[in-house]
């Protein structure tokens, strides 16, 4: 059974002494220490079960299994991205939630091809308004955004007051090289598409192959879907 706790603001000041204390940790005592400062109940994790989710999600695995994972299914994934929400759920026994968007908007967006006219506002449908739904009843959201990632990410900093919710990026500061040695050490499995030169993986009609996030949005200037902005 799912547990809530009540939702509680952090103070500007709360979040520049949290950024100074986890500055120095390692990942896993970062995964760790998020426990002591926030109840599990506050804290919600998301994965897009893309190219490289097994880094983060083996991570969260190894301090806490019991941590409830949100997959946003936008109904337009990859058969393969679906295969891989499976082999990871099976591998590191985790605790998987979809949510989606509501049905009548979302089969306007597939009778529409809005993704061809306004990735921005498919996105919106498909991705952030489910997603806000789940994320007004939380405290801290925890990504594996890394700041090497885009221009945007590189902006950011450990911890950020986002809205009405603090953001964890644990890997925020790691480099591309350190986690390339993690998955490498630890033989994690990357996701299909990978081998096939998919390097950041979306929906099936808003992707192709290309280095990093270059292949977003089929090469489109838009590099964010605005779960992160």
């Amino acid at each position: 059974m799912e547990i809530i706790a009540e939702k509680r603001e952090v103070t500007a000041a709360e979040v520049v002494r949290l950024n100074e204390k986890y500055k120095n940790l390692s990942l896993s005592e970062r995964i760790a220490e998020i426990y002591t400062d926030f109840n599990q109940a506050e804290i919600m994790l998301t994965s897009s079960f893309a190219a490289t989710s097994a880094f983060l999600l083996k991570l969260f695995s190894d301090v806490n299994r019991d941590q409830l994972v949100y997959f946003i299914d936008t109904g337009y994934h990859f058969e393969e991205t679906m295969e891989y929400r499976q082999r990871l759920t099976d591998l590191y026994g985790l605790k998987v939630k979809s949510i989606s968007a509501v049905k009548e908007e979302h089969e306007f967006t597939t009778k529409d091809e809005t993704w061809k006219k306004n990735p921005d506002f498919c996105c919106h449908i498909n991705k952030v308004k489910p997603l806000d739904v789940i994320k007004a009843k939380y405290t801290v959201w925890v990504s594996g955004l890394m700041e090497w990632q885009s221009d945007h990410r590189a902006s950011l900093n450990i911890f950020e007051n986002r809205g009405e919710i603090l953001k964890f990026y644990p890997l925020l500061d790691v480099s591309r090289e350190e986690r390339d040695e993690y998955i490498k050490t630890h033989k994690l499995p990357f996701h299909p598409l990978v081998a096939k030169g998919y390097n950041s993986i979306g929906c099936s009609h808003c992707t192709v192959a290309g280095d990093e996030r270059s292949g977003r949005w089929n090469n489109n200037p838009k590099t964010e879907c605005g779960l992160h902005l």
